[in-house]
């Protein structure tokens, strides 16, 4: 575009060099040369110019390098563009037999066709400017300018080099369908305005219907002109800001080069993309969608942009099987009274300036001005036009006014330049807006006058909408959205479903009738178009490497963490009390773990500890009933008591630490415990001491040893061991006591429910100082063991206290490594295996004895064995 630019640059300056020197030499300015333009003409004191693309096709004659070449000329007559160009003279018209807009001016118009080159586009704008008058005599310019304002043009790529030029000389530019977002630039384009959106605002509705149809994934196909690329580049930057994909992105070629559309369809058919998005006009799009058909290429939903999507070019019975369902944006429809009436009313002219009139009458009714036969597309004339042929039984689009949206625009750009210099033709002097608050002259109007008050029109159409230019010159943002259907004849109708507008309060807004809508699939549904499906709840996406945000895998969250929302990016992690549910979806509160009453393992020990309890008692009750028999007396019978009651206690100690830990239970299990086993451990120890002290008074050289270990001081002794434990438990509890603690380091989805010891140190000093007086009489019983028969005690006390120091040892590592609830229960074991290891070795023999064999539970029996060894 920018080499095409320059070249009508080089024309234009050529012309104007040339008119100088023809100034120079006559006196008057002399027109260089004619255009072959097809146009209308009316005349009026303000003339607009108009610019459409009536016909789709230039064609260029053969150069032969021998001769001046003939001029271009178009072909391919476009009845729907004629229509655009008619409501442009209709609206006209109307204003000029309004009293209240413009009294005493009356408009005319020049209008030309463009052909959809920019080339002949650029002509009809300089044609427009500079006049066609074969010589202009007033060298001073004053009067009127050929044309006051432009209407149009259609196309971005020719409203962007026309601005560029005539927007040098600020001349007022009002496009219809011009949407390209770089149009919006001020400082470039400061005398162009359009009374359509930009393609920016077309962007955003055509993202927000793929939003809301969770079409994350889709193709782009965009015409390579200002319009497509453009539209294009600001659709891969909104789509991206949503965190949507472009699965393919490919122009259409200017060429229509077979290859390229082939290249084109392979890459449709080769995607994933269910959905593809077209940004073009209907002239580059044809070649493809005949391309489609000839590959029988179904399953693909079409978004059709507001260039196209009211085209009926693609409205054939032959594109139904592969067209219907397409949804498109399109302009605001709109209706104009009067003009179906005056599009009736038009009738063919001589005048060559309205040539079109006669172009358009040709191709209506298939006939000729000229006589005589000759071809057309290979088929004969078979008539000739008599200018009289009755255009109401006609049913073209030219006739249709069912749905004006392109012509709507054209009523509005008319009425926008009709307010702008009727505002201009109200201002008192004194008061105007130029220098020395002066206002513009109607007799010798600038088109820069014009601009300043077009800036700030505002005013409502008949049909109700509001027309008004922002501070870029754009209009405001409203879209219908179609629905392409099948019709009654095969043929698709086109039919509005939604709008779509933009809000300052609320931005984009997109409302359907889900209802309304046709679906070309199977069943009459949406179709899914997405890389990846979504992620459910309880899982997260993981972005594939290589591949577009859209295409990902779903990974399902850690333990502990949850998404509970579809397509989470990241999972979040539960609060400390809490932990994922097996669905990964929600957080739950932690399942509370400790040593119940309810649990197999808590009545299992329950269990233990009251047989353990019950036995102790029962050996009470033996040792009562035989309380005067010698093996009872033997030893100290109250040592032999004070020993059982010990270890009931050890056994019921147990219960403290099965159940809900509470602060009492905290503070008073390891307490109990510590004093318990002591108090067990020293009768133990007193025993053994009083096993030693009874074999040394035996025997001549320690006639004393039993004075001085009496029951007085055996009990002292006792009483003195216990008292140096209850005062580590006393400053144990006073300074850092134990107390229920949640523990969740243990097991991260548990909270285990558990007493804190509070001091290392203090518990430490409790199980040491158990330790030592185990150790000590360990020590004892083993150095007494080979004591005469009658005294054999020790051996019995040294194999308990084997048994305890055995089960501590191994407790150690065990409780390190046991998490949870089992910790408890491996120290509660270890209390059990001591009481029963200790209550078996100590009293079973005994028991046997009185139960079993009560002959030998004599003095004689016992004394008996001694002499026996003698």
């Amino acid at each position: 575009m920018g080499i095409t630019l320059n070249i009508c640059l080089y024309l234009s300056f050529n012309f104007i060099s040339a008119a100088y020197f023809s100034i120079l030499r006559t006196g008057t300015c002399q027109l260089q040369g004619h255009f072959r333009l097809n146009g209308m003409y009316q005349d009026g004191d303000v003339i607009f110019g108009g610019l459409f693309e009536v016909d789709f096709l230039t064609v260029f004659p053969e150069l032969s390098f021998r001769t001046a070449p003939e001029p271009p000329y178009c072909e391919q007559f476009d009845m729907e563009s004629f229509q655009q160009a008619q409501t442009m003279a209709f609206a006209i018209d109307e204003i000029n037999r309004n009293p209240n807009l413009l009294p005493n001016i009356t408009l005319g118009y020049h209008l030309y066709d463009n052909c959809v080159m920019l080339g002949m586009a650029f002509r009809a704008a300089l044609s427009l400017t500079s006049g066609t008058e074969a010589s202009f005599s007033n060298l001073n310019c004053t009067g009127p300018p050929p044309v006051i304002g432009i209407v149009g043009d259609s196309s971005s790529t020719v409203s962007i080099a026309i601005s560029s030029i005539l927007g040098l000389f600020r001349v007022p530019i009002v496009s219809h369908y011009a949407t390209c977002s770089c149009l919006s630039d001020r400082k470039k384009y400061p005398s162009f305005s359009r009374t359509i959106p930009s393609d920016a605002f077309q962007v955003r509705a055509m993202v927000q219907i793929l939003k809301y149809f969770g079409w994350t994934w889709v193709g782009l196909i965009y015409s390579d002109d200002d319009y497509g690329v453009y539209a294009a580049q600001s659709f891969q930057q909104e789509m991206q800001l949503f965190g949507h994909c472009v699965a393919f992105s490919e122009s259409l070629p200017h060429d229509n080069n077979p290859r390229d559309i082939q290249h084109i369809t392979g890459v449709i058919q080769a995607s994933t993309a269910r959905v593809v998005v077209v940004f073009s006009t209907p002239s580059f799009l044809i070649p493809l969608i005949d391309e489609v058909v000839l590959q029988n290429m179904t399953g693909r939903h079409w978004i059709a942009s507001e260039a196209w999507a009211t085209s009926f070019v693609h409205h054939t019975p032959r594109l139904l099987p592969f067209l219907k369902g397409t949804l498109g944006i399109a302009i605001r429809r709109g209706e104009i009274q009067g003009l179906h009436d005056f599009l009736l009313r038009l009738r063919p002219s001589n005048d060559p300036k309205n040539n079109m009139l006669r172009i358009f009458w040709e191709n209506m009714f298939r006939c000729s001005f000229e006589t005589g036969v000759r071809e057309t597309d290979g088929e004969q004339v078979k008539k000739v036009c008599t200018g009289q042929e009755d255009l109401s039984i006609t049913d073209t689009p030219y006739t249709d006014v069912s749905e004006l949206r392109a012509s709507y625009n054209v009523y509005k750009a008319v009425y926008a330049l009709a307010h702008g210099l009727n505002d201009l033709m109200q201002c008192e002097e004194g008061r105007g807006p130029f220098s020395g608050n002066s206002c513009a002259d109607i007799t010798n109007l600038k088109p820069w006058q014009l601009v300043h008050y077009l800036q700030k029109v505002n005013f409502t159409t008949g049909f109700g909408d509001h027309v008004s230019f922002d501070k870029n010159g754009d209009a405001l943002a409203i879209y219908d959205v179609l629905n392409w259907q099948p019709s009654s004849d095969g043929a698709i109708r086109v039919q509005t479903v939604g709008v779509v507008n933009e809000e300052a309060a609320t931005g984009m807004v997109l409302t359907l009738n889900d209802d309304a809508l046709y679906w070309n699939f199977e069943p009459k549904k949406p179709p899914r178009s997405v890389c990846s499906e979504s992620c459910p709840p309880g899982t997260r996406q993981a972005t594939r490497k290589g591949f577009p945000v859209c295409c990902f895998d779903c990974l399902p969250c850690g333990d502990g963490e949850i998404s509970n929302t579809t397509d989470a990016i990241e999972c979040t992690m539960c609060p400390d009390e809490f932990w994922s549910n097996p669905d990964k979806d929600q957080c739950v509160l932690k399942e509370v773990e400790f040593l119940s009453y309810e649990d197999p393992l808590g009545i299992s020990l329950t269990t233990a500890s009251l047989l353990g309890a019950c036995f102790c008692a029962l050996v009470m009750v033996i040792f009562a009933h035989h309380r005067n028999t010698p093996i009872v007396r033997a030893n100290n019978s109250e040592l032999s008591f004070l020993l059982l009651l010990s270890l009931k206690l050890c056994f019921l100690c147990v219960l403290l630490f099965i159940g809900r830990p509470q602060l009492w239970t905290c503070q008073l299990r390891h307490a109990v415990f510590g004093i318990s086993f002591v108090l067990c451990i020293s009768s133990i120890l007193v025993k053994t001491m009083v096993v030693i002290a009874v074999f040394k008074s035996s025997r001549p050289e320690g006639n004393g040893a039993m004075k001085w270990f009496g029951a007085a001081q055996q009990r002292c002794t006792v009483l003195v061991l216990i008292a140096i434990q209850v005062v580590i438990c006393a400053v144990w509890l006073s300074t850092a006591s134990p107390t229920p603690h949640k523990n969740s380091q243990y097991i991260r989805s548990k909270i285990v429910y558990e007493c804190a010891i509070g001091s290392v140190a203090g518990f430490s000093m409790l199980l040491a100082y158990i330790g030592l007086l185990a150790a000590v009489s360990f020590l004892l019983a083993f150095l007494a063991r080979n004591l005469p028969d009658n005294f054999n005690e020790a051996k019995f006390i040294t194999f308990s206290m084997l048994i305890f120091c055995a089960v501590w040892i191994a407790f150690v590592p065990a409780y390190v490594s046991s998490p949870g609830k089992y910790a408890v229960a491996v120290e509660i074991f270890a209390i059990l295996a001591s009481s029963f290891g200790l209550l078996v070795a100590i009293f079973a023999p005994k028991c046997y004895i009185i139960l079993l064999h009560p002959e030998r539970n004599t003095k004689k029996a016992i004394m008996g064995r001694e002499t026996q060894k003698k």
